[in-house]
């Protein structure tokens, strides 16, 4: 048995229809939850824009403290970014790539890019407080 095409589009619409859509019956069932992936709240985003010092990451400071914050490689180069406590690493960030979410300190921080050390940013608190005063090798250009 053949169904006309015209057949064959009435059964596929029956068949997608109770694949998901809009439903709101309360015993859909649902992915469940797991502690080891939770899900993304927004984060935001410090951009890399080459070695130029403070100028390396844009916007420099930011007043993303007690945020989830990822770092957009837009250079043609790898870059890492740590922050100067050692307590955040990013991994190694290819050039156009976007690191995972990591979460800044709510008192704020600062940081650098671990392999061009000349590459620092920093963090305020979210109440657009100065950022913490920096401190070590790596604060030459603040």
């Amino acid at each position: 048995m053949y169904l006309s095409a015209r057949e064959l589009l009435v059964v596929l619409g029956i068949v997608c229809a109770g694949c998901g859509g809009s439903s709101t019956s309360p015993t859909s069932p649902s992915a469940p939850s797991s502690p080891s992936s939770p899900s993304s709240p927004a984060a935001a985003t410090i951009n890399i824009n080459g070695q130029n010092g403070t100028q390396a990451f844009a916007p420099n400071p930011s007043s993303f403290g007690g945020q989830m914050v990822v770092f957009k490689n837009n250079d043609s180069v790898t870059h890492r970014v740590v922050l100067n406590d050692g307590s955040v690493d990013t991994g190694n960030i290819a050039p156009g790539a976007t690191s995972q979410a990591v979460m800044m300190p709510g008192g704020g921080t600062n940081y650098h890019c671990s392999i061009h050390p000349g590459m620092i940013g920093a963090v305020s608190a979210s109440s657009g407080a100065a950022p913490p005063a920096c401190t070590g090798a790596y604060c030459d250009g603040y």
